[in-house]
């Protein structure tokens, strides 16, 4: 079972989606109607959000659902969350080929992840030392 995370105010989304994002997610459950998002962390594909079938992708128990964007769950392993937390996760559309095994490639598009960092103490407090 994953966990399920917003900004430690409780109000700000940990991920958001772009509105050509929303269009594209669209697009392609007209092909894929139960899908999901997996942040990668690297390797092959880099650091893209995958988009798979929800029936091909197993979420782990280390996994982390950091929210839904149009409907659709996003997750993110632990060990990625831990250097990502203090950012909110913005999906957005760009033209290029979308990863080898996400259901955006061969269609021009691929998704990409922009992030903001959390202000105002929305992630964490952080404790400065001086000397």
């Amino acid at each position: 079972m994953s966990t399920e995370l917003t900004g430690a105010d409780g109000d700000e989304p940990r991920v958001l989606a772009t509105d050509a994002a929303l269009a594209f997610i669209a697009e392609i459950q007209r092909d894929h109607p139960d899908i999901l998002f997996h942040q990668s962390g690297g390797c092959c594909d880099g650091s893209s959000p995958m988009c798979y079938p929800a029936d091909d992708y197993i979420v782990g128990d280390n996994d982390v659902k950091l929210g839904e964007i149009g409907g659709v769950p996003v997750y993110i392993s632990a060990s990625q969350f831990e250097v990502w937390k203090h950012t909110q996760l913005i999906i957005d559309v760009v033209p290029g080929r979308g990863g080898m095994f996400s259901l955006d490639n061969g269609r021009e598009r691929r998704f990409l992840t922009r992030s903001r960092l959390f202000g105002g103490g929305e992630a964490c407090a952080v404790v400065f030392r001086g000397r």
